[in-house]
């Protein structure tokens, strides 16, 4: 048995590195039509001025063209993105309710893993095992339905067990031993507040059932931060009730971060 974690926690210094990551914005270019069009302009000097006319006429047109095409691609896109819906899980939990969205359409296989167990019950009764205030929740192992329980933190779902990708229809096997399912380090999404992400021994594909929601902008534990080891890929984020996640950061906890008086997960519904 493995101890799931959120990786390295103890260690101050690594929860307090932070890393700027630069925003690259694309900007577009001047259209190489109009600078052209002008070169004609400049070369027709000497052409008569009914000549000249008709090449401004052809420029404006041309630029007035160009700018339609652009706005009406730009409008398809937007469509085609308001178009897709992720799912929405609410927790319904003994300290109130929140809901978050799941990113399907970025992280379909870790995504798909989650629903896939919050349909069939796996999370109903079970509590979170482990809370740092100004850090983190952990939940999702099938040890905690007991609050205090021993070797919570140590389980994951039924090996063998199966679930479908619902991006790409594909049947995924859980594997063997404990249940695991593979990294899924595709999508560069930051551990920020709110955020749901795998929680995992530390070793190669070792994420389960078990996750963690981040009270704070936790960058270091993101897979693609190389400042350390951690590697947690995020799979949705908290939409609504984020005053409920903070109230159960704050709760009483026991040295070894189980909170003193259990918070049970009634159930997690998707929608």
């Amino acid at each position: 048995m493995h101890n799931y974690t959120t990786c390295y926690i103890h260690c101050p210094s690594l929860i307090l590195q932070k890393t700027t990551r630069e925003k690259k914005t694309k900007r577009a270019k001047t259209s190489n039509l109009i600078i052209f069009s002008f070169g004609l302009v400049r070369d027709k000097m000497s052409s008569t001025s009914s000549s000249l006319l008709r090449v401004i006429k052809n420029v404006v047109s041309s630029s007035s063209s160009l700018r339609t095409r652009r706005s009406a691609s730009n409008r398809r896109i937007q469509a085609m993105a308001s178009s897709t819906t992720n799912p929405i899980a609410t927790f319904d939990t003994t300290e109130g309710s929140f809901k978050a969205e799941l990113f399907v359409d970025q992280m379909p296989l870790t995504a798909s893993n989650f629903i896939d167990l919050a349909n069939t019950g796996f999370y109903n009764g079970l509590h979170f095992h482990r809370v740092i205030d100004g850090f983190m929740l952990q939940f999702g192992c099938p040890n905690s339905k007991k609050n205090g329980a021993a070797n919570a933190g140590m389980g994951g779902p039924p090996p063998n067990s199966k679930f479908t990708n619902l991006a790409t229809k594909e049947e995924i096997t859980r594997d063997a031993r404990e249940g695991c399912i593979p990294d899924e380090l595709t999508a560069k999404i930051s551990n920020e507040p709110g955020t749901l992400s795998m929680a995992n021994t530390g070793a190669k594909n070792s994420g389960g059932s078990q996750f963690f929601i981040n009270t704070v902008h936790n960058d270091f534990l993101d897979w693609f931060d190389k400042s350390s080891p951690s590697a947690h890929p995020v799979f949705g984020k908290v939409t609504e009730g984020m005053n409920v996640v903070m109230k159960i950061s704050a709760v009483e906890t026991h040295p070894n971060d189980c909170p003193k008086k259990g918070v049970m997960v009634n159930s997690i519904t998707i929608a």
